[in-house]
């Protein structure tokens, strides 16, 4: 990792990285591939609230990210919010403001920010070519280095933390739940289950189903076509089997993305529904 690079230069590939991320800036609004947004999206407004850009340190520099937190004394329960694909962009901005009008700290770390920047792009496949390209080993220690920042910069309480997130970031909710020793509770909204595995991502869900820390709650939709609602039965059933504490939603007439506000997938009842639940259920495991 250290070696010099043929460049020309005396930067080391550490260095580089770190300078690579710190240029990196969330986008501001919809990520390019979603506009045009949808007359249903929802906005959350900041007020009585701090919510702003931040750079969060890292084990190799610093990535950016977004939080916002009640704008009052004393300390907050910590929510890690995790992007879709489509990167820290504005709805997952507004989940953010969602929490902290109820009390949290969020924060959601642009965790895609070494491989590149999806926000400008409208091709799927140059997306999914950035995504695939991410460590599920980067993202642990990423989210670890966000509760960090969240105690010691955002007025975070981590004994009460929690984990929540969407598409990609719902996978991601599941496998942080194997690896936090920490965490309180998470929620996965239309995560994938199980996949094909590789260096970068050696396990899926599925595979750490009697591993996990916390508990679990499971949002998924019976119509959506990338994620069979056997696998999801599967998760519960073997993380049952385990001990663990897990429970897992399907809405009927929903499909991918139904939480996506700002999407033609939006489903108002079910993704009401399923953040009602969500609450709910970080209520019940002590998050807040």
């Amino acid at each position: 990792m250290d070696e010099y690079l043929s460049t020309g230069s005396e930067l080391t590939r550490r260095e580089l990285i770190k300078q690579a991320v710190m240029a990196t800036t969330l986008t501001a609004g919809f990520a390019m591939a979603v506009q045009p947004v949808g007359a249903m999206t929802i906005h959350t407004d900041s007020a009585g609230l701090v919510a702003e850009a931040v750079q969060i340190p890292t084990q190799d520099g610093v990535i950016p990210g977004y939080v916002a937190r009640p704008d009052r004394d004393g300390t907050f329960p910590i929510m890690l919010v995790v992007q879709e694909i489509f990167g820290v962009h504005e709805h997952i901005k507004d989940v953010c403001r969602r929490f902290a009008k109820r009390g949290y700290v969020a924060v959601a770390p642009e965790l895609f920010a070494r491989q590149g920047d999806v926000s400008k792009l409208t091709d799927f496949q140059q997306i999914l070519s950035i995504v695939a390209k991410v460590p599920d080993a980067q993202v642990m220690s990423d989210l670890d280095s966000a509760v960090t920042w969240a105690e010691h910069a955002g007025k975070g309480d981590r004994s009460r933390l929690g984990i929540t997130g969407f598409c990609w970031g719902g996978r991601i909710a599941w496998l942080y739940a194997a690896h936090s020793k920490e965490l309180k509770a998470g929620v996965a909204w239309y995560g994938r289950i199980s996949g094909q595995t590789d260096p970068l991502h050696p396990k899926y869900p599925i595979d750490i189903a009697g591993e996990l820390n916390a508990p679990v709650l499971g949002l998924y939709g019976a119509q959506d076509q990338s994620i069979p609602v056997a696998t999801v039965e599967r998760m519960k059933a073997d993380a049952l089997s385990a001990g663990k504490q897990v429970d897992v939603v399907i809405y009927p007439d929903s499909g991918h993305a139904f939480h996506a506000d700002y999407r033609p997938s939006y489903n108002a009842k079910d993704a009401a529904d399923g953040e009602s639940r969500m609450y709910a259920w970080f209520e019940k495991y002590g998050v807040i």
